[in-house]
């Protein structure tokens, strides 16, 4: 893979922060013809220094019969993005761009037993219910109902063996030219401008020395 030396992140614990604060993934495989996709929220399991994800994907579908035949899986955790105009640059006669946060992870995917499915809806279901006033916890479900729904569906874990994280943000532009970017994107009223601008603004210090 090409690699952009400007913009990779090489802080590990800056990486995997982001990775769990997006963590609603784009899923990508091939089944030796065809790419297939798919996007599901994904749990993270760290043990023995290895970065496990967890999620669930219907059965019999593309991605699923695709992912049988060829277990090698490409996961995408996508951050805010937006476009920077050149003409906010000191420097002129400079194509714009797009300022954006990715972790590219790649690993190889072993589905799991129902037992193991059960797991994986259960510990999904407990994270994002638990703060509900009355949570709807697999636990309280009908034993029949969520075995229909275990038939339905293929657990899986992926140990990552590779990452990728790729933070453009504007880090080969001048200090003068990067203050102009993030007044510009800061006067928009859009929630990603506003994050790619405060992103930029806490490494500003570190990029040039200040």
């Amino acid at each position: 893979m090409y690699k952009m030396p400007d913009f990779t992140e090489h802080d590990t614990q800056v990486v995997l922060d982001f990775m769990k604060a997006n963590p609603f993934v784009t899923l990508i495989g091939n089944n030796g013809n065809t790419s297939v996709a798919t996007q599901i929220p994904v749990l993270f399991k760290e043990e023995d220094d290895k970065l496990i994800l967890r999620g669930h994907i219907m059965r019999k579908t593309d991605h699923h019969l695709a992912f049988e035949k060829n277990p090698e899986a490409l996961v995408l955790f996508t951050g805010p993005h937006c476009y920077v105009s050149s003409s906010w640059y000191a420097e002129r006669n400079i194509g714009s761009t797009w300022n954006y946060m990715t972790v590219h992870a790649r690993g190889t995917i072993k589905f799991l037993d129902d037992a193991g499915t059960t797991q994986i809806i259960t510990d999904l279901t407990t994270k994002y219910e638990s703060n509900q006033q009355q949570p709807e916890l697999v636990e309280h479900m009908p034993p029949d109902y969520v075995n229909s729904l275990v038939k339905a569906i293929a657990g899986f874990e992926m140990e990552v063996v590779s990452i990728y994280p790729l933070f453009k943000l504007s880090q080969n532009r001048s200090d003068v030219s990067y203050r102009s970017i993030v007044t510009h994107l800061l006067s928009t009223g859009r929630h990603d401008e506003h994050e790619i601008a405060a992103e930029m603004a806490g490494r500003r210090a570190e990029l040039f020395e200040l």
